[in-house]
């Protein structure tokens, strides 16, 4: 049989085309493993996921996050307050990779397309091949989400040197140093990316829409004992779309209230460990509507803005970060053709999914972040590989 394609070797990607093999499925995957978390991450962030919610799933045991700390040598991870930094995280998902899918090759999906009930890819490398079935886990690629009035003062796009970038575009934030920038968001991008810019010796401030103090998770088992935990925080709400049947049944909610949870759950607020290191140190600008975005004579940005009490001002700096979060947009994924993507069923911006994550086009898998809109707020999370990939896995294996 033609083999199943999978594009992207992020957690999803790796976890799927791990299942897949573990069924005695013939597979191909494509990209360069953990690309996303070293390409578009500062190289001192910390997950906001627990040691437990940050495992990748396999078909087998033996390939946990502590399974990884005893295999090289390192204390294990086994308590909600130890945190998994990338750098520990990137080593892991590579062990991860060398051990269940080495065989991943470096190169791009140019396109997909599917012709004669089957598709055909081009490859950065000039190969070309047909498949029987592609699954799409190509992580946050194109989904970064700029509020277009800020995209209007950066013609060539949002760029780390440019006067506006977004909070994917930087893994180091020392070029800012002594410099003035505002970080646009109040959820774990934008606090931890304050917090990494004024460690940087930056000058910074948070605008922020909402009214009220910023808000940041409890520690671990410091709230209310009558609520359950799950792997992402202690609420009834995340237990319920963390745990089976959860996120199949999330599938069942009227398209409206998922669109809605998918943005709510979970919401703009930072991890516990960060409070520490934000608060009493990086000002916050509450309740400030931005109405308008220029560049001053003097290669500043300004913005404009209405605050709380219906005042308009304006703020300066040589540095607007946008850590507006990312956007789900068929449009953005080139790779796949025209044809192809004017043939799926959305909900939302996100492909609609079955129970085998399978979009409207036979054969044609999404998981992670597109995944969200169909299957909840997990799909945001390493964990949620937990579940995707075994239905993933099993779906291909038996097509229909």
């Amino acid at each position: 049989m033609k083999p199943v394609v999978v594009i992207g070797a992020g957690p999803y990607g790796l976890s799927t085309a791990a299942h897949l093999k573990g069924r005695g499925v013939t597979v191909r995957v494509f990209g360069t493993p953990l690309s996303n978390w070293t390409d578009t991450m500062p190289a001192r962030m910390v997950l906001k996921s627990t040691p437990n919610a940050s495992t990748i799933s396999a078909p087998h045991p033996g390939h946990t996050i502590q399974d990884f700390c005893d295999a090289v040598g390192e204390p294990r991870l086994v308590t909600d307050r130890d945190l998994v930094t990338l750098d520990f995280f990137v080593r892991y998902g590579r062990w991860f990779q060398d051990r269940l899918v080495p065989e991943v090759e470096r190169v791009q999906v140019v396109s997909v397309d599917r012709r004669a009930g089957e598709f055909h890819l081009k490859l950065d490398s000039g190969e070309e091949l047909a498949a029987r079935a592609v699954v799409v886990a190509s992580g946050l690629n194109g989904f970064a989400h700029v509020p277009s009035m800020l995209r209007g003062v950066a013609p060539d796009g949002p760029s780390a040197t440019g006067p506006v970038s977004h909070s994917s575009q930087h893994t180091d934030f020392a070029r800012f140093a002594d410099r003035e920038v505002l970080v646009i968001g109040a959820g774990q991008s934008a606090l931890e990316s304050a917090a990494l810019l004024h460690e940087a010796g930056a000058s910074v401030r948070v605008v922020a829409r909402r009214a009220g103090a910023v808000g940041f998770g409890a520690p671990p088992h410091d709230g209310p004992q009558w609520k359950p935990d799950s792997p992402v925080g202690r609420a009834w709400s995340l237990y319920a779309f963390s745990n089976v049947p959860g996120p199949a049944a999330f599938r069942y909610l009227p398209e409206q209230t998922r669109l809605w949870l998918v943005r709510k759950v979970l919401g703009p607020r930072g991890a516990w460990w960060l409070k520490e290191r934000f608060a009493g140190r990086v000002p916050v600008l509450q309740g400030r509507v931005l109405t308008g975005v220029r560049v001053d004579d003097a290669n500043r940005v300004v913005l404009s803005t209405i605050g709380p009490n219906g005042r308009a001002g304006q703020l300066a700096a040589d540095h607007v970060l946008a850590a507006t979060g990312y956007r789900v947009d068929l449009g953005a994924l080139g790779f796949l053709s025209p044809e192809l993507r004017a043939r799926l069923t959305r909900t939302g911006g996100s492909p609609w999914l079955d129970k085998g994550f399978q979009a409207s086009v036979p054969g044609l898998y999404f998981t992670g972040l597109p995944a969200a809109a169909a299957f909840g707020p997990l799909m945001r999370f390493v964990c949620g590989t937990g579940f995707a990939s075994p239905r993933i896995g099993e779906a291909v294996r038996r097509p229909g």
